[in-house]
């Protein structure tokens, strides 16, 4: 073999980075220090590259990201893309001499027991660039096939979304970017953790943070640590706090699975003062070693550390507040997370919604005196802010739940089309989907009558025939005046017909149903995830279900408020005419000045502007 394709950590040197990555560079200098690290070996970027090239994956990934410039992709686009790569890596076979070559290596190093497959990419873990997550790990990985899969994932994480977003600062570039791979013995850790030798808040003190189990449970967020600070001269622990400590990741034969913690335990900190010495020296170890403050991983068997990697404190990513990449990345949420994020949307968030439109719809607005209506503009529009402060916060991060279960249907199946899971999906009770049903009854009824299409597109809606004049009053009682369609939203009765209209004219709008769901693919996946996992995969797929259904329909009810909010706006825009306030107001702030002080010199200031420019974009 002329190229280096495997590289044991005992042979791994400092120069070695651009071959082996930073984190395999890492763990080879704890180890040639005398730290504990478990052992493994390396899987070169000469190895990626031999795979990308002799497979035509690399002109495949750069076909795929020259679609568009990747500065114009929205997040969404960057994940669907993503998601693209993931799909070249996972079905496109590893060249015969490779796979040799890898299997060779890894079968004479993992001949029995169960390993960690992590990435190790050339710029990662450097001072300048720590980028904790952005790549794939995999836990307690068993058997050839399985640990070769597992590496192809790893080399398809350099296309991440999340790597997409940090493209920049990585350096990525799908012409000339690599991926090394750190494979090494799974340690079956009973206590897991981080320590940070300089803590954020004190630069005087050392943290550590420990969970019983594996490390997983803490890194997800699955599993909230025991926290100590310790005072980096003497290692006298400052504070500590104690969790709720309920539950914990355990490794199984399907890889590592969440549990409830035992009693014993429970009542038990993950680290005795003892242990929490030892981490404290292996921690401060390492910060020497490397020369900076240092974020180290680690787990305890049986009272033995092992160190699992060690990088550079950084901030990392951008801390501009008007950078929302941090804010994109916080979307992909933990099993657990969406499950509860599922309860509180269905039993609190839509309800209180749909209870807060109905009784805004009852009011009679007219009744109201002008400053009387202008308060309540104010009180709509702090109501309505808070609602999409919730919306944002919550229910965008569960609509993207039906992207977990692609990702885990995918890596499952490996069909040639990687969004074939959106077929398992659908759900008649979309709200969305009545939304739409709506509209087409109404494009037909246009489509049928030339005399009211005729009269809908001179601006004559008043000479509309029964049937239509019921439908589109049906329609917006059932859904606002406002309601969001694909990518943007439309406002009022107006808006309402000139959709329709371009609907009629244009024959039926592509169906956005998605068909019921195909027995046979869904019989497919859960036999595909075996007896074991059968269980938690149908669990899965309830809650893509769910999170696939309320993508839509948590706009419809958040519309529903911001049309109640619209309505008052409207009403106080025609006393303001009557009054004879000449200029266009839109903002609810200004709308409520104006009406409570109609003659105030400030009031036609503000430039008016057009109605799309001040939509809120979803």
């Amino acid at each position: 073999m002329s190229e280096q394709r495997i590289i044991p950590f005992a042979d791994v040197r400092d120069e070695d980075t651009s071959l082996v990555g930073g984190k395999a560079v890492s763990l080879a200098r704890l180890q040639h220090s005398g730290v504990n690290v478990p052992a493994g070996l390396c899987i070169t970027t000469q190895a990626y590259t031999t795979y990308v090239e002799q497979a035509g994956v690399r002109e495949r990934v750069h076909m795929e990201l020259e679609r568009k410039p990747l500065e114009d992709m929205r997040w969404e686009e960057m994940w669907d893309a993503a998601l693209r790569i993931r799909s070249m890596f996972l079905n496109t076979p590893m060249p015969h001499e490779l796979e040799q070559d890898l299997s060779a290596g890894l079968e004479s190093f993992f001949a029995s027991g169960k390993a960690v497959v992590r990435s190790s990419a050339p710029g990662e873990d450097s001072g300048g660039t720590s980028f904790a997550g952005l790549h794939e790990s995999y836990v307690n990985v068993g058997g050839l096939p399985d640990l070769l899969e597992s590496i192809k994932k790893v080399w398809a994480s350099l296309f991440s979304d999340a790597a997409l977003l940090y493209r920049r600062e990585l350096g990525l570039n799908a012409a000339t970017s690599s991926m090394a791979v750190v494979v090494q013995h799974l340690i079956h850790g009973q206590v897991s953790g981080v320590a940070f030798t300089r803590s954020p808040e004190d630069e005087r003190a050392l943290v550590i943070e420990a969970v019983h189990g594996l490390n997983k449970g803490l890194v997800d967020g699955i599993v909230e640590p025991d926290r100590w600070s310790l005072d980096r001269q003497t290692g006298e622990v400052l504070t500590s706090y104690a969790p709720l400590r309920d539950r914990w990741i355990v490794p199984t034969s399907q890889g590592t699975q969440q549990r409830a913690l035992d009693e014993n335990r429970q009542n038990l900190p993950p680290l005795d003062k003892k242990q929490l010495i030892k981490v404290y020296t292996a921690a401060l170890q390492a910060e020497e070693l490397f020369g900076s403050a240092q974020d180290m991983e680690w787990t305890m068997d049986k009272g033995h550390l092992h160190v699992l990697q060690t990088r550079p404190i950084t901030t990392g990513r951008n801390t501009n507040r008007e950078d929302q990449r941090g804010w994109y990345l916080s979307l992909r949420r933990s099993l657990d997370n969406l499950k509860a994020l599922r309860i509180r949307i269905e039993q609190e968030i839509l309800p209180g919604m749909d209870e807060l439109a109905a009784g805004l719809g009852e009011q009679d607005l007219r009744e109201l005196s002008d400053p009387a209506l202008a308060g309540e503009i104010l009180r709509r529009k702090e109501m309505y802010a808070k609602w999409e402060r919730i919306y944002w916060d919550e229910c965008i991060p569960f609509a993207h739940g039906a992207r977990l279960f692609g990702q885990v249907y995918n890596d499952t199946l490996k069909p040639s089309d990687p969004f074939e899971f959106v077929q398992l999906l659908s759900s008649s009770g979309m709200l969305s989907l009545e939304r739409n049903q709506m509209l087409h009854r109404m494009a037909a009824v246009v489509q049928k009558n030339p005399d009211l299409r005729k009269a809908l597109s001179d601006g004559r809606p008043e000479e509309a025939d029964a049937e239509f004049d019921q439908l589109l009053t049906e329609f917006l009682d059932r859904f606002g005046d406002l309601f969001c369609h694909q990518a943007s939203c439309t406002q009022g009765r107006e808006d309402v017909l000139g959709l329709v209209l371009k609907m009629a004219k244009h024959g039926r709008l592509p169906d956005q149903s998605i068909h019921d769901a195909d027995d046979a693919l869904e019989k497919s996946f859960l036999q595909a995830m075996g007896p074991e996992g059968a269980s938690q995969a149908q669990e899965l797929l309830d809650l893509a279900r769910s999170s696939y259904r309320l993508r839509d329909d948590d706009n419809i009810y958040l519309g529903r408020i911001e049309a109640e909010l619209s309505r008052a706006v409207t009403e106080a825009q025609a006393r303001l005419a009557r009054q004879e306030v000449s200029c266009v107001l839109h903002d609810p702030q200004m709308v409520a000045a104006a009406l409570q002080n109609p003659k105030a010199d400030n009031v036609c200031q503000a430039t008016p502007k057009a109605r799309e420019d001040t939509d809120h974009i979803r």
